[in-house]
């Protein structure tokens, strides 16, 4: 169909050819409108003819479009190819050099002898590690909704145990408690539980606990405590828990997992502990001492706060002498803390080893090996070079051919949170610390400092430790009758 411009004029209408390459249908640079119409274009003033703008019709059948645009269409680009042409470089042609295939070579083979190696030490690695089988010997996650006499006992006294805490450990059920979160030993403070006053707490009262029928100790400091503003003596000014399986629960070799929430509040001291039934080798730390988790409640900004727990075995041939500082380690918590969630800790214990770890095995806060290419705890200790009043220190193993004593006995379980200690726990002079620990007034200076660090302890429950459950296992398999 040919196609023709139609261009008004004066007298009427001119129609002349158009290029038949021309496509009047072309969307050029600028918006054009195409209008649909069943009648010619109107007459328009000659001012407008003169105008840029013109107007197409093409007809085709009974319809005709009306066309306008502002300017003629772009010029098409020139189609110009992209192969190459002349000579050019082709270097899947070119001869390879040898030694880059030799280097391929030697790079896969060193890589797959690498790859051998390193899985060679991580097997050997992991058929060395020891599994052995346990027996479970002793379960309790508090579902009973009490604190079963059958599996614990209480340690009530004053005397603040060897490491001189602060805290009146009680029976009392303000300081242990079991809910449906577990079990909670809560610190609490003596005035607000009991009917001692403020004025008594200080000067002229004296608690006896012998009388009361209810200490756990055997020496009078033990059981009795007499408040002196002159000699600043004061009675214990805050009461706590402290539980024990001993006589009822107890291993000698095998593993120990408590699920534990530990507390907030400065000074506060929570500990997982074990103790050998029988002082075998001497009292204390001659016949052992496994620490499986203790911390502090002071927050991260305490070293050593409560993002950081510890594992620590007490050995050594006095107290005095006490070897600790040669078999501890600790595990950090790097977001958050110890009290924000519950956490396993636990230990693995045998002749030839004790570990402490958190939540996993593998995340050790302690390892301790034991055999002859180590030699004794005697001669670890390096007690044999030391002075004691001008004497070499007696080895209290000396006796025993084991290698690990006094870690060969049966311990028991302890769990409790302490308050304050003189015994070093807590460093003199850091962190605002409120008292000295070799002054006879330092549990009176730390109640003095009680508007400093009561507001740190966390509100109900949150300043005391909860514990979800306990696991004892015997190392082996369960003997059946």
């Amino acid at each position: 169909m040919s196609t023709e411009r139609t261009h008004q004029s004066a007298t009427g209408w001119d129609h002349v050819p158009q290029a038949h390459h021309a496509n009047p249908f072309r969307t050029p640079s600028v918006s054009r409108s195409v209008v649909p119409s069943t009648r010619a274009a109107p007459t328009r003033p000659a001012s407008t003819r003169a105008a840029s703008s013109r107007a197409v019709s093409i007809r085709s059948g009974a319809v005709s479009y009306a066309l306008s645009h502002s300017r003629t269409p772009l010029r098409q680009r020139k189609f110009k190819s992209a192969r190459l042409i002349g000579e050019y470089d082709k270097p899947w042609l070119a001869k390879r050099d040898p030694r880059i295939m030799w280097d391929k070579l030697f790079f896969i083979g060193f890589t797959i002898v690498g790859l051998g190696i390193g899985a060679w030490i991580i097997y050997s690695g992991w058929i060395t590690v020891d599994n052995p089988p346990y027996c479970l010997v002793f379960e309790d996650d508090f579902s009973s909704g009490i604190i079963d006499s059958n599996n614990w006992d209480f340690e009530v006294e004053v005397g603040g145990f060897g490491a001189h805490s602060f805290d009146w450990t009680t029976d009392d059920k303000t300081n242990a408690y079991v809910d449906e979160a577990g079990l909670h030993i809560v610190p609490t403070i003596t005035t607000e539980v009991t009917n001692i006053t403020a004025a008594q707490l200080e000067n002229g009262y004296t608690l006896n606990l012998t009388a009361s029928g209810v200490c756990s100790g055997t020496a009078a400091s033990d059981c009795v405590a007499v408040s002196n503003s002159t000699s600043g003596k004061i009675i214990n000014p805050v009461r706590s828990a402290r539980m024990v399986t001993r006589g009822k629960h107890s291993i000698r070799y095998g593993k120990v997992e408590v699920v534990a929430k530990l507390p907030r509040g400065d000074w506060l001291w929570p500990a997982i502990w074990m103790m050998p039934e029988d002082s075998v080798y001497g009292q204390w730390p001659a016949s052992g001492e496994i620490d499986i988790m203790e911390s502090k409640g002071n927050d991260a900004d305490y070293s050593g706060g409560r993002n950081t727990v510890g594992g620590t075995l007490h050995w050594g041939t006095t107290s005095s002498l006490d070897a600790f500082w040669r078999t501890n380690g600790v595990r950090y918590l790097k977001r958050g803390d110890y009290s924000d969630d519950f956490h396993v800790y636990g230990v693995e214990w045998s002749d030839s080893y004790i570990f402490t770890y958190v939540d996993s095995r593998l995340a050790q806060s302690l390892y301790v090996p034991f055999g002859s290419k180590y030699g004794s705890m005697y001669d670890r200790g390096y007690f044999s070079s030391m002075s004691v009043n001008g004497s070499v220190p007696i080895n209290p193993w000396a006796a025993t051919s084991s290698m690990n004593a006094p870690f060969d006995q049966a311990f028991y379980l302890i769990l409790n949170v302490a308050v304050g200690s003189s015994s070093g726990y807590f460093a003199d002079g850091y962190d605002n610390k409120p008292w000295i620990d070799g002054s006879d007034k330092a549990m009176s200076q730390f109640w003095s400092a009680r508007d400093a660090w009561l507001p740190t302890w966390g509100s109900g429950d949150t300043r005391g430790m909860t514990v979800k459950s306990v696991k004892m296992w015997n190392r082996g398999e369960c003997q059946t009758s």
